[in-house]
């Protein structure tokens, strides 16, 4: 009766398909970029191919592992960097300009135990560090003027947003790995038209306040000019009068005769103006 059962072909169907689920339920695939919480009953086991920024390359727990069957299931978790994209936040700048600010984030999970003891779930996750970060955003965008987000400084406040956050991340089993700020604009309609109206009142008094250093330095500038020359003429003078007397005339006569059309009605008798002319006569 054992060998006819034995030479029975749905005998070996069923025991192939038995040994089949058996093997389905005790052995499960870790990718190499999944990290897999095993859970016993429940509660978490142990964590297979967890995120270790120290691991050898090509040195990791993934691949083919065995778990008990029916009584363990697995939880798997990305082990690669995500990223989060930030709801649109609305901040009032230190000078008074409403801001719309588009940021985005990446994070990995490098603590899945602790993510799955708090929120479960990697959407969990975001949820939360979506949270942390909108509200820090609007805390420390706004401390900074609106010139400041247009500025090489942002690098430097975008890091130490991100530091802060970090320490509240962890306790999710997260880790930032960046943040940055995509754009951040005016709103439009009326406030945006009147920060505009602002921004340029705003430089054109400062155009005024240069210019009006501008032409205070001019004068400056041309009444040391005036003085130099003057003092120059006055030492030229003494040193030799008759050419200083020359050098006048001739710088006279060069303004008034410069367009052609000047004339000029003097008499000749002891004409000062025309003594160059005549030759120094009459002396």
């Amino acid at each position: 009766m054992n060998s006819t059962l034995a030479r029975n072909p749905l005998v070996w169907l069923v025991a192939g398909f038995v040994l089949l689920v058996l093997a389905s339920t005790t052995f499960f695939r870790v990718p190499e970029t999944s990290q897999a919480i095993v859970v016993r009953l429940g509660k978490p086991n142990r964590i297979v191919n967890a995120y270790d920024p120290n691991e050898p390359f090509g040195q990791t727990g993934a691949g083919l592992v065995a778990k008990i069957p029916f009584v363990e299931n697995v939880i798997f978790i990305d082990k690669r960097v995500r990223d989060l994209d930030m709801p649109q936040q609305t901040v009032l700048s230190t000078d008074q300009l409403r801001l719309v600010v588009d940021a985005f984030a990446r994070f990995r999970i490098v603590d899945p135990l602790r993510m799955y003891q708090t929120v479960r779930t990697e959407d969990g996750v975001a949820d939360q560090l979506s949270r942390i970060l909108g509200s820090r955003l609007r805390n420390e965008l706004g401390e900074q003027p609106f010139a400041a987000l247009l500025s090489p400084e942002r690098g430097q406040l975008m890091d130490d947003i991100q530091a802060r956050v970090n320490a509240e991340a962890r306790r999710y089993g997260a880790e930032i790995i960046d943040v940055r700020i995509k754009r951040a604009d005016l709103p439009t309609g009326d406030p945006l038209e009147s920060a505009f109206a602002r921004m340029r009142t705003a430089r054109e008094q400062e155009a005024r306040n240069f210019r009006a250093q501008g032409a205070k330095q001019a004068q400056i500038i041309r009444a040391e000019a005036d003085a130099e020359a003057a003092r120059i003429y006055a030492n030229s003078f003494g040193k030799d009068a008759e050419f200083y007397a020359f050098y006048r005339a001739m710088q006279a006569y060069q303004r008034t005769f410069a367009d052609g059309t000047s004339s000029v009605v003097l008499s000749p008798n002891n004409n000062e103006f025309l003594r160059e002319f005549e030759g120094r006569r009459g002396r």
